[in-house]
């Protein structure tokens, strides 16, 4: 262990750092068969939902190794497991480019899900935050940007590697820089984190955070559980799907891929803004403000098809959902003791996980079945509505001067 007065300090903004650049080239993986969904399905003479199904079970293997590689990240050190998950995010893209759907959906689902994208997020982000205590929700924010930064940066450039060389071999190679560069990150930058607060007075934080809310420590785990579920079946649908929505509008793929970069760059931004509140008013009431800007911004994918508009409203949704992951990672830390949170915030994230691959895969099994992603947005509002009504359940259980509260209580 480092020592305690490292918290908060300059070293853990570098560790906090080059997570994020961890996080950035790991979910930078998945988004090949995004921005190349048209091009694959075309080439595999399948429909929309079958390489739609390959991010689907990404995400469903990452939610059901992500318990397992938290509780082990914290016995076995952070080193080994992120290691191991960049091996075996590079041979997930080798494997995915070097078939059929079968080959696809092995690649994504076991190598990348269930080995490779498990061992980054829930372990990366439960030990970032063991670096700090007054500063931990503009951290946690900002590592967990990595999705969104990546897909700012990545879409427009693998979209010049589809073009060049054709989708197989844009995740070959997109699997070598993975490997070689989160090796090198990870030897560098990713120390033991520093000695935590005595147990005793951890539990009893804990303690005090769960009663305060007049519910048991696993309800409110079951209820953030539920909300984060549904939360993440609207979020996925644009997000795996604005590029073929693009081009079903008649734009240019470019501009799909910009749109993407747009929407995910505009998360990136505002997640400084949401760490912020988060450290002013805690995770719970800065979910329920995140997720009604989500539900604002969805409503505008039902009402426009303009491509300026499209731009704007990407934006807006990208703002709205870019606070809702980083707070339940906050809202956990602050029900729970870290020994808890280390299998705690994977499980939480196992359901939000699983919300995003049947938000992604039933986006695509709509449009083959109707023609249209109007149906697909439809039901992301009602699921964002859900959301919204279990996250004002737990604001209004809250008791002091928290509540609704817009400045530190």
């Amino acid at each position: 262990m480092t020592p305690h007065a490292d918290i908060d300090s300059r070293k853990a903004w570098v560790v906090a750092w080059a997570a994020l650049a961890i996080l950035t080239l790991c979910y930078g993986a998945p988004l090949v068969s995004v921005v190349a969904l048209k091009p694959m399905a075309a080439e595999l003479a399948a429909p929309r939902s079958g390489p739609a199904a390959a991010g689907a079970l990404t995400y469903l293997g990452a939610a059901f190794g992500g318990i397992v590689a938290g509780w082990l990240s914290g016995r076995l050190g952070i080193r080994r497991i992120v290691l191991f998950g960049a091996v075996m995010m590079a041979a997930g893209l080798a494997v995915s480019a070097s078939g059929g759907l079968f080959h696809l959906y092995a690649g994504h689902g076991v190598l990348m899900g269930l080995f490779g994208t498990s061992c980054m997020f829930a372990p990366l982000i439960t030990y970032v935050s063991r670096w700090f205590e007054r500063r931990r929700g503009a951290a946690v924010a900002l590592i967990s940007s990595g999705q969104s930064v990546a897909g700012a940066i990545w879409p427009p450039l693998l979209q010049l590697g589809i073009d060049r060389f054709g989708w197989r071999w844009t995740m070959v190679l997109f699997g070598g820089l993975v490997v070689v560069a989160v090796v090198a990150l990870t030897i560098t930058f990713l120390h033991s984190p520093p000695d935590a607060a005595g147990p005793n007075a951890a539990s009893a934080t804990a303690r005090r955070s769960t009663a305060s809310l007049g519910l048991s420590p696993n309800t409110v785990m079951v209820l953030l559980m539920v909300a984060v579920f549904c939360c993440c079946v609207p979020m996925a649908v644009p997000m795996q799907h604005i590029v073929a929505i693009c081009g079903d509008l008649g734009f240019a793929s470019q501009y799909g891929a910009a749109m993407l970069s747009v929407l995910l760059g505009s998360a990136f931004l505002a997640r400084l803004f949401w760490g912020w509140l988060a450290d002013r008013i805690g995770g719970v009431q800065t979910l329920l403000w995140s997720s009604l800007a989500q539900a604002t911004a969805l409503i505008g994918f039902l009402i426009t098809r303009d491509q300026a508009a499209l731009f704007a409203v990407s934006a807006a949704f990208g703002f709205g959902l870019s606070g809702l992951l980083p707070a339940y990672v906050i809202a956990i830390r602050e029900y729970y003791s870290i020994e808890e949170a280390n299998w705690r915030i994977p499980t939480v994230l196992f359901a939000g996980l699983l919300g995003m691959a049947a938000g992604g895969w039933g986006a695509g099994l709509l449009y083959d079945r109707f023609a249209s992603y109007m149906s697909a947005f439809s039901i992301g509002m009602v699921f964002n509505a859900l959301n919204l009504g279990v996250l004002f359940f737990l604001v209004l259980r809250q008791r002091g001067p928290r509540r609704f509260a817009l400045t530190p209580g």
